[in-house]
């Protein structure tokens, strides 16, 4: 099986929740659709919520996973899924991250980002269509 991360979809009408990397490492300076990597024995619902406890001091909600991909890293196939988040609040403190915003899809679509999450854009792009005005 493959090593699974998992990314965190939050919806607000028809624009999506993402975050800028602080700078330095592989995704410094990036934008992202914020999550990590699963660790040993943790549903993507468990890893969702410690990464966004840790990354933003805040608690979420996990919702079903609306797409996936595939992608290399340092020589490992991970496997990435993203699910849906719902904010209890949006109280964040920025540890990992210098910037968080809601985006629409054209304006994701020119910000750089990070490789892995941009091989989730096709399905988000139709899951956003299908559920305008969520």
């Amino acid at each position: 099986m493959n090593a699974v991360s998992v990314a965190g979809i939050a919806v607000q009408g028809n624009r999506l929740f993402i975050a800028r990397r602080v700078p330095g490492g592989d995704l410094g300076g990036k934008w992202e659709f914020p999550g990590g990597k699963a660790e040993e024995g943790e549903s993507c619902e468990e890893a969702l919520i410690r990464e966004f406890r840790e990354e933003f001091g805040v608690t979420v909600t996990a919702g079903p996973c609306i797409a996936s991909a595939s992608f290399e890293h340092r020589g490992v196939v991970r496997e990435l899924r993203a699910c849906l988040v719902y904010f209890k609040n949006l109280d964040f403190v920025l540890g990992e991250h210098s910037a968080w915003k809601w985006a629409d899809f054209a304006e994701i679509e020119k910000l750089d980002f990070a490789g892995s999450d941009r091989k989730l854009f096709p399905a988000l792009k139709v899951y956003l269509e299908g559920n305008s005005g969520i």
